[in-house]
C-alpha cells in the first residue's frame, strides 16, 4: 500500500512529507520511503504562526484561518511527494498550535478535508486526542513506531528525536515494544532558532550547519544556572512531554540576565550545550546505562549541537549514531512515523504505548476523513489476511 505522512514540528521549519510503500510484515511493518521532502515555510506563515502560538494566545478567528491556511499548505506538500501518482491514504499530525500534556489538552491544526480533496484519498489525522481522552499525555507517540524500527536483542537502544523538543524512547534489549518508555527531555533546537531570530532581528531563522555555535564557547555558567532553573520539569520522572509553552521564546525572555553578555556564536554554542545538558542528565536519571543511541531530527544537521552530544555520552559509555546510518533519512523519520500510525488508525489497533504517554489503556489513535473508504479497508483487509493473523 501507498501511503504518505505529513508533519509539521515544534521547529516551524516546513512540512515534512514522505511518500512510502508499507505493508504488515509479522508484528511490524516492511517500508520503503519512495520520496521524502521538506517544504519550507513562508516567511510570512512562520511569522503568523509565531504570533498565534504560546506564550501568545490566537483568537477563534486566528485558529480557523490558519487551520485552513495549513491545511492547503499540507496539500500541497502531499501533492508535490506524490509526483502525480496515486496513493491509498494520507495521514496528517499537521501542526501543534497547543499542547498542554498534564492537562489533557492539545490542539493540531491543518484542514484535513483539503488534504483529501487534493489527493482524492483518505486522510487520518488528530492522532494526540485519543491518547489525551485516555488519561495520557497525547505524547509522544513515535515510541510505537521506534519499537517496529530500532528494537535489538543485543543492545538497550534510545531512540533519539532532535527537534524543536527533544524526545528520546528506551528500547531495553529483546523487550516488547510494550515495555518501551518515552518521554520529551527538554528543548532540542527551539531555543538554539529562537536566540538566533532574536539577535538578528529575524534576518536568520536558525544556525544554519550549526555555524554560529562552532565559532563560539561554551559559558558553562549559564549552562548550569539555567539547569537550576528549569530543575522542576528536568527532575520530574516521566511519562511527560513539554513544548513551547515551556521552551519557546519567552524563557529567553525570562531568563535575560543570562544572555545579555553572550555574543550571538556564544549563546549557539551555550545553547546547544543546554540541550545536550538536560537530554543527558535525563537519561543518566531515567534511562538505561551505556545504550546505543540512534538520533533522527532536523537538530543531526547541526554538526556542533551533534559533537557535543556525542562527546557527553561517549564519557558515561554510550554510543550515538544517525538513523541514516541504519537507512532512514533522519529528516524523515516523524513524517513515516505518522503513516505508520495511520495504517494502525485504519486498521483499529491501538497505537499508542501507555508506558510511554502515562495513558490508562492502549487506544486507537487519529480520526478518519473518508474517500472510497470501502474499497481502502478491503485493500488492506487482503494485506493483512495474506501476513497471517493480525
Amino acid at each position: 500500500m501507498r501511503a504518505i505522512g505529513l508533519m509539521s514540528g515544534t521547529s516551524l521549519d516546513g512540512i515534512d512529507a514522505a511518500l512510502i510503500e508499507i505493508e504488515p510484515s509479522g508484528d511490524g511493518y516492511a517500508l520503503d520511503v519512495v520520496r521524502f521532502e521538506t517544504v519550507p515555510f513562508e516567511r510570512a506563515t512562520r511569522d503568523a504562526l509565531l504570533a498565534a502560538l504560546p506564550p501568545n494566545g490566537a483568537t477563534p478567528a486566528v485558529a480557523a484561518h490558519l487551520d485552513r491556511e495549513l491545511g492547503r499548505l499540507f496539500a500541497a506538500a502531499a501533492r508535490s511527494v506524490a509526483a502525480g501518482e496515486p496513493v491509498d491514504f494520507v495521514a496528517s499530525h499537521g501542526l501543534t498550535l497547543y499542547h498542554d500534556g498534564a492537562a489533557r489538552e492539545t490542539t493540531q491544526i491543518g484542514d484535513p478535508y483539503l488534504i483529501r480533496d487534493a489527493l482524492d484519498a483518505t486522510v487520518t489525522f488528530d492522532f494526540r486526542r485519543a491518547d489525551c481522552a485516555a488519561g495520557g499525555n497525547g505524547a509522544p507517540l513515535v515510541p510505537y513506531v521506534d519499537a517496529l524500527l530500532f528494537s535489538s536483542d543485543a543492545d538497550d537502544v534510545v531512540a533519539l528525536n532532535l527537534g524543536g523538543i527533544a524526545n528520546v524512547t528506551v528500547l531495553p534489549r529483546g523487550a516488547d515494544a510494550s515495555e518501551a518508555s518515552a518521554w520529551d527531555t527538554g528543548p532540542g533546537n527551539m531555543l538554539i532558532d529562537a536566540f538566533v531570530r532574536e539577535r538578528t532581528d529575524g534576518a536568520q531563522t536558525f544556525d544554519r550547519d550549526g555555524a554560529l555555535a562552532a565559532k563560539g564557547t561554551v559559558d558553562t555558567r549559564v549552562v548550569a544556572e539555567l539547569c537550576a532553573r528549569e530543575m522542576l520539569f528536568l527532575v520530574l520522572p516521566p511519562p511527560k512531554s513539554t513544548g513551547r509553552e515551556r521552551f519557546g521564546a519567552q524563557l529567553l525572555a525570562d531568563q535575560a540576565d543570562l544572555f545579555a553578555r553572550l555574543s550571538l556564536e556564544d549563546g549557539c554554542a551555550t545553547l546547544c550545550a543546554f540541550t545536550v545538558a538536560t537530554l543527558c542528565d535525563s537519561l543518566a536519571l531515567y534511562g538505561p546505562p551505556a545504550p546505543r543511541v540512534i538520533a533522527s531530527g532536523g537538530g543531526t544537521r547541526n554538526p556542533t549541537l551533534m559533537r557535543l552530544l556525542g562527546e557527553r555520552l561517549r564519557t558515561a559509555g554510550a554510543s550515538l549514531v544517525r538513523s541514516d546510518d541504519l537507512g532512514l533519512d533522519p529528516d524523515a523519520k516523524e513524517a513515516v512515523a505518522f503513516a505508520v500510525l495511520g495504517y494502525e488508525t485504519l486498521r483499529g489497533r491501538p497505537a499508542n504505548l501507555p508506558r510511554a504517554t502515562g495513558a490508562k489503556r492502549p487506544t486507537v489513535l487519529g480520526a478518519i476523513v473518508p474517500y472510497h473508504l470501502d474499497v481502502l479497508l478491503a485493500k488492506m483487509h487482503a494485506e493483512c489476511a495474506s501476513n497471517g493473523p493480525a
